[in-house]
Order: C-alpha cells, then structure tokens, then sequence
C-alpha cells in the first residue's frame, strides 16, 4: 500500500467520520482487550464492538506482560473493568523459540556486536501451547498488584479458521 493509497482511504473514511469525534476517552463499555496482532484478526469485528466500547492492545502473541503498562493506564485513568484475552489458533508464537528468532537476527548482522547484544537482551514470548498461553497470561494479570480486581478476567482462542472465539479460563 502506498502513501496515496491511505491518504485516499483515509478521505474514505473522514467522509463518514459522522458524530465520532464527539465519543469520551474512557470506553463506555469499560472493557480491554489484549490480542495478538495478527493482520488476520479485527476484534471488533469478531466481538461486535463499535468504535469508542473497548480499548484493543495488539503485539505479537497477545501477550499480557507486554500489554500491562496499558492496562494499568487504561484501568486507573479511564476506567476500564473487564479484562479479555484473546489468542488466536495458527498463531506464528507457537514456531519458534527465543533462541531460534536470535540466532536468526545474529545471522542476519554477522560480527556485530551491538545487534547481539541487543537481542540477547529480549524475551520474545513465544509459546508450545496455545490454551495453557491463554491460562498463564490471565493468571498474570489475576495474579498482579496494579491489575484491579474489581472486573472479570477471562482467557478465550479465536479460531482463525471459522472465526468463532471459545472461552478457555
């Protein structure tokens, strides 16, 4: 996709914009979602959310250690409760490991030092298991002091392949 390609969609899309520009910060439906990004998953779509109901947190896997200084922000500040997490079925975290995805980067940038040194500082997150992921992150967030108590934390799959979700914890 080109510049001139989303500037046109973006044209698109200001043309309808309609009332949205009137809708609060906070999400009227106090509701986070954390999921992976994916190109394949639009969860508000899969969700039947509108713009404005939920704040959606994407990185690779979905993972809750990287989405938790958004929570926190979204929960103190703006009043989210309710806590999804939602990994998906074929998700590229279940191929490799951490030590697959830096020797790769290391191969990538032979002899230098500082590209090494810099990815053997990360932790990539990836994961054998697609639902005890879904369970070890919502014991995370159940589990952490600045995630609040006061809402539901649950784990659920979306299935890329039919695009229904199921509820794992």
């Amino acid at each position: 996709m080109t510049e001139v390609d989303l500037k046109q969609a973006n044209e698109r899309y200001a043309a309808d914009f309609g009332d949205n520009g009137k809708l609060s910060i906070p999400p009227s439906k106090h509701l986070v979602v954390v999921t992976c990004m994916d190109a394949r998953l639009n969860p508000e779509e899969f969700l039947g959310l509108n713009l404005g109901e939920a704040h959606i947190i994407r990185n690779a896997g979905g993972l809750a250690k990287e989405s938790l200084r958004s929570i926190i922000i979204s929960q103190r500040l703006l009043g989210t409760k309710d806590v999804l997490v939602i990994h998906h079925s074929d998700c590229g975290m279940l191929t490799f490991t951490d030590e697959q995805l830096r020797s790769k980067v290391i191969n990538a940038h032979p002899g230098d030092v500082a590209v090494s040194e810099a990815v053997n500082d990360l932790q990539f997150g990836p994961f054998p298991d697609l639902d005890r992921s879904v369970k070890d992150d919502v014991a995370f967030l159940k589990n952490h002091p600045l995630v609040l108590k006061e809402g539901n934390i649950t784990g659920w799959v979306y299935e890329v392949e039919t695009g229904k979700i199921r509820e794992v914890v």
